[in-house]
């Protein structure tokens, strides 16, 4: 199968693919989605089969607005339409129970909820409104590897077993959206996924208190979002988060054990390790913006250079705002393992 790159003359043309059951790439404000129609199970079971995805891992369905939405949803959240009017579009997907029958076992895992999101980007949002149809949209590349945030990453995972990619280059934001859980009316909502939408935002917008969920789902179970898994987003080669002040030990191993390292940081530590490490991957700046804009595309281009590396250090940020996201998904990555310097040390 040819994959074609279409630019934004050609939507018609992407969404056609759509209608006939093909799946299609699609850029979003936060990682490249894999789409495909939300209402045909022989569609989506592809996107399953193309990612190497578990069937169990439930998927979020693209639309245009929230009215797109009632149609398939059993009971409304009281805050809904308040989080929906200052959030949607945006990176935030909210979870509803949904009424039987309404979307394919294959879109929900199963499950009596269903995730919706409406993404900050304009070619998308043509897209789904000429397909005609809402649409599954779970990050375009293989199954637990690193998400996509250029078109060339999804080319590289998919390249050959789907229609085709919407170009938009570079996504802004690098992360997956904010999952929340509004799925019981008489609960207050969820954060099963942290992203760029935070919890410190939801609070001060709701004034209420933001709940969230920090169970680790292991493989045996089905989580009630995407990404939940224990390890998630990871590279072949090792991964190891690095703590400020454990830098200079992390050298010093490097250098005393002969280790091939590859360093991901922003340019305070990484011109220190530049003459030091193999291969280094710096973010534009010390910020926690910058890294998790970088952090994908860092590990993508490391695991993939020309040299073979023994492990890949990580920068970590403080887990507050955007940096409960960076480091959700940086402790994936890594399977939640830190250096630790004195037992890398023996």
């Amino acid at each position: 199968m040819e994959t074609k790159i279409y630019e934004e003359n050609e939507i018609a043309a992407a969404a056609q693919k759509i209608k006939e059951g093909e799946l299609i790439a699609f850029p979003t404000e936060t990682v490249y989605g894999l789409g495909a129609n939300a209402l045909l199970p022989e569609s989506v079971a592809q996107v399953f089969k193309v990612k190497g995805r578990p069937s169990d891992n439930p998927l979020i369905v693209h639309v245009t607005d929230f009215q797109q939405v009632l149609p398939f949803v059993d009971k409304i959240h009281p805050l809904a339409e308040k989080i929906v009017e200052k959030y949607w579009p945006g990176p935030l997907t909210l979870i509803f129970s949904i009424k039987n029958g309404v979307l394919p076992a294959v879109v929900t895992g199963g499950l009596s909820t269903a995730a919706f999101r409406m993404p900050d980007n304009k070619k998308t949002l043509s897209l789904i409104k000429e397909s005609g149809v809402p649409l599954v949209g779970p990050s375009a590349n293989t199954s637990g590897k690193p998400s996509p945030t250029t078109s060339e990453h999804v080319y590289h995972d998919l390249k050959g077993k789907i229609a085709g990619i919407l170009e938009d280059g570079a996504t802004a934001i690098g992360v997956e959206s904010t999952v929340l859980d509004l799925s019981d009316p008489t609960k207050a909502p969820l954060i099963l996924r942290p992203g760029a939408v935070t919890k410190e935002d939801l609070e001060k917008e709701l004034q209420t208190t933001i709940n969230v969920d920090k169970h680790l789902v292991k493989e045996s179970e089905t989580p009630k979002a995407p990404g939940m898994k224990y390890k998630h987003y990871a590279p072949d080669t090792k991964v190891l988060m690095v703590k400020s002040e454990d830098w200079p030990a992390a050298l010093a191993w490097i250098k005393d054990k002969k280790i091939r390292a590859g360093v991901i940081a922003g340019p305070q530590i990484a011109e220190q390790m530049r003459y030091d490490t193999a291969a280094v991957y710096m973010y534009p700046q010390d910020t926690v913006d910058a890294a998790a804009k970088g952090l994908f595309a860092g590990l993508r281009a490391l695991d993939e250079s020309w040299i073979d590396l023994d492990v890949i250090l990580v920068e970590v940020f403080p887990e507050t705002g955007l940096g409960t996201a960076y480091m959700n998904r940086l402790k994936k990555a890594a399977a939640q393992n830190y250096f630790q310097p004195t037992a890398e040390e023996n």
